[in-house]
């Protein structure tokens, strides 16, 4: 199955190894991937918080899914989806 989308942000919790540049040229490695983000935002004894941004062409979130699951990790959730033909960025309204 062919998928649209262009960007994908994700909360995982993975453990200390590997670490987020080993992951993170794994995941550059998947096909339709331009480049990605990996951010750690809290660190305990065993496990680390990671935000993971993903953004390509024609990104599969199956594949990307189960390479996370490969290293040991798991999606906390599906923070941003992006897809289609341009991404949208998001805009400041009142309400934020």
């Amino acid at each position: 199955m062919l998928e649209n989308l262009r960007r994908i942000v994700l909360d995982v919790l993975k453990p200390h190894e590997p670490n987020i540049v080993e992951m993170a040229q794994e995941v550059a490695k998947m096909n339709g991937v331009e480049g990605v983000n990996i951010t750690l935002y809290e660190i305990d004894h065993h496990v680390e918080n990671a935000k993971v941004t993903v953004e390509g062409n024609g990104l599969a979130y199956q594949e990307l899914k189960d390479l996370i699951e490969k290293n040991g990790a798991a999606i906390h959730s599906i923070d941003e989806v992006a897809a289609g033909h341009s991404l949208i960025e998001d805009v400041v309204t009142h309400q934020d």
